[in-house]
């Protein structure tokens, strides 16, 4: 019998790539800043090359266009959603603790990322059609990953009404960034994080 040959180590990233992967996060990130403060239109792309110190030259080694700078922002956070969703479903025990863990997650996301949420909640329309059904897809997936974790603990419940309040703490959690605020500054996340864990829980689990 022939001996497998040793495994092929796993490549590591060379410094240039790993600059490269860094430099366009920055741009992401300054994106999703700027595209919040002033919305898709009201950005150039030397205002974005600008904010991590390039030109807007530059910025063409990493996105084609300032179209593709928001595909890339809004599909990644819809991927990273729907994979980390995924992955605390997979990992819960049960049902109950299953459920907090996805409403710990998605409270981490709202307040880690809250211009992503403003951006999405104004722009997503500049999207391209196909992106903005990318965008959708990767939606539906991610609340279907609620409310499967939600028929667990409520196995009476149908589907339309797992759905509705499976949205409907979405809305909640998501208008963090426009709400989580006092006199125009944002409330610390350590006072935010158990009021909204809280509601959610109540929301999804209410009574008939």
């Amino acid at each position: 019998m022939t001996q497998p040959g040793p495994t092929a180590p796993l490549e590591r990233p060379t410094q240039r790539s790993q600059a490269k992967a860094d430099r366009r996060a920055a741009l992401l990130e300054a994106a999703a800043g700027l595209f919040a403060e002033r919305g898709f239109n009201g950005v150039s792309l030397e205002e974005l090359g600008a904010a991590v110190g390039v030109s807007g030259p530059a910025v063409y080694r990493h996105f084609p266009s300032k179209q593709a700078v928001l595909e890339a922002l809004l599909v990644g956070v819809s991927e990273r959603l729907l994979a980390g969703g995924e992955a605390v479903e997979a990992a819960a025990a049960d049902a109950g603790s299953g459920l907090r863990s996805l409403i710990g997650f998605h409270i981490d996301f709202a307040l880690g990322e809250p211009d992503t949420i403003r951006v999405q909640d104004r722009d997503l329309d500049a999207l391209t059609e196909a992106a903005r059904r990318q965008v959708r897809r990767l939606q539906r997936r991610y609340i279907e990953v609620w409310m499967r974790v939600l028929a667990g603990l409520q196995p009476a419940l149908a589907d339309d009404e797992l759905r509705v309040r499976v949205q409907g703490t979405f809305g909640l959690l998501n208008s963090t960034p426009h709400t989580a605020r006092v006199g125009g500054a944002p409330v610390a996340a350590a006072a935010v994080r158990p009021v909204l864990e809280r509601m959610a829980w109540a929301a999804l689990t209410a009574a008939d």
